[in-house]
Parts: structure tokens; sequence; C-alpha cells
């Protein structure tokens, strides 16, 4: 029986973690498959609705064989169940916020966060009603103070861009199960090397792949990262419907 990859060092996970031989040439490095749709049994769902787990690749906008790949390592290192790719950082952070705020609702959010991020959220989000609190996240208890009855998201960026200021993701997470919002952490500073917030009671973590992950600073990607219950949703709603998916090339 083969070993259990979970059971992997990180550095092995890093390399092997969501790679599988080619079946048909047994070709160890992952294929790059650019082809748009897939060959499919009669009487498959074009539905976002119909979308699964089980469902079989039928078109790159749903799934893809190479972002899977690269969704599956991503998942391994972050000791995540499942994972979405998008077409860039902002992709994965906009597809959060749409996915879980509506009109009436309240995000808490770092003051210092990456410029794009702060911009969204100071311009964008109030646009469709949804109140936004900025505060300083290397102090938990302004957290704390900045939560409402209708506060449905915690986002964190630690280590923040540009500043490097740092949040105690433990200590908001606690504060944030205790109010029951959803708490996210852009980790793209720290990567999984350094910091993995699911295990510090994070409910999702996002990377801009772009940074450290891609490493060379020629790929642009995005990634959100947690529970397969959060993300199934993530994945229907946003994902699919609004197409910012990543380039199996880039993946």
């Amino acid at each position: 029986m083969a070993q259990d990859p979970r059971t992997f060092q990180f550095s092995t996970r890093a390399i092997h973690a969501g790679e599988r031989p080619d079946p048909a040439t047994g070709a160890s490095a992952p294929n790059l498959v650019m082809s748009t749709t897939f060959v499919t049994e009669a009487g498959g769902s074009f539905s976002a609705v119909d979308f699964g787990e089980t469902t079989p690749f039928i078109y790159t906008r749903w799934g893809n064989p190479t972002v899977d790949q690269l969704e599956r390592k991503l998942a391994s290192l972050e000791q995540a169940e499942a994972c979405v790719a998008f077409g860039s950082g902002m992709a994965a952070i906009t597809a959060l916020f749409l996915h879980t705020l509506k009109s009436g609702d309240h995000l808490v959010i770092s003051d210092v966060t990456y410029a794009a991020t702060a911009e969204f959220t100071k311009d964008f989000l109030p646009r469709f009603g949804i109140e936004v609190t900025k505060v300083d996240m290397s102090d938990p208890s302004q957290v704390q103070a900045a939560l409402r009855p209708n506060t449905r998201l915690i986002y964190a960026e630690t280590p923040a861009n540009p500043l490097v200021r740092l949040t105690d993701i433990a200590a908001v997470a606690v504060i944030s199960k205790a109010a029951g919002t959803l708490f996210a952490v852009d980790a793209t500073f720290a990567t999984p090397v350094a910091t993995r917030p699911l295990s510090l009671g994070a409910d999702l973590v996002l990377h801009s792949l772009t940074k450290y992950i891609g490493g060379h600073g020629d790929a642009i990607g995005g990634a959100i990262l947690g529970s397969s219950a959060l993300l199934a949703g993530i994945k229907k709603e946003i994902a699919l419907r609004t197409g910012g998916i990543l380039s199996p090339f880039n993946a």
C-alpha cells in the first residue's frame, strides 16, 4: 500500500504532493493540459449548480488537470481540505469578499494591506452596502472592539504588505470563533513554509501565487484554501460564474 502523502515531511510534499505520473506515458513531471474542453459522457450537466467533487473534467473554467495538481499541492502544504486557484491574488481576494459578504454585512480588516485590497474595501464594497472597519490587527483588542452584530468576516494580512506588520493569528481566531464570524488570513508574505494559519485557528487562508510561491516573477495566480464545505461555495458561486480562473500554463 502506498504511503499516505500527508505523512511526508514538508519538503517532500512541496515537491511531490498533488502530482501523479501520467497514466498513458508514465511521465513524472506534471502535464501542461491546455485543452479548454474534455470528452465526457452524454447527458453531462453544464450548470454550476450540479458541480461537485466527483464532477469529471468537462471545461477548463470548471476544472483542469494541471490546475488540479497545483490545488492539491497547495492544500497539502497548508494542511487544508481544499483549494481553489484563481487567475491572480486579487481574483482570490475579491472572490472571498463577494462570496462571504452582502448588503448590510460588516467587514473588519487590517488597516495595512496590499494596495489593491485596501482600495477594493474602501471604494468598492461600501457601494454595495457593506460596512468596513479598518483596525491595527497587531492589537487583538482593536479587533474585539470593532466587532458588531452584523460582522461576517475578519480579514488579516500577516505579514502585512508593505510594512510587514504581524497579526497574532491564534488570538484573533479565538475572538472570531467567540463572535461566530469567519476569519481569513492573507499569508502571501509568509508562505506555508513559515505560517500555516489554518492550524492556528483561521477558517481560510489566501495567497497571491505571483509572489513567493511562484518565486520567479513570471506567472500570476492566486488561491484560497480551507474546508471543503467553504471552498465548494466559493468554487460554485464565484470561480465558475465570474470566471477568474487560473490558466493551466501559469499553474
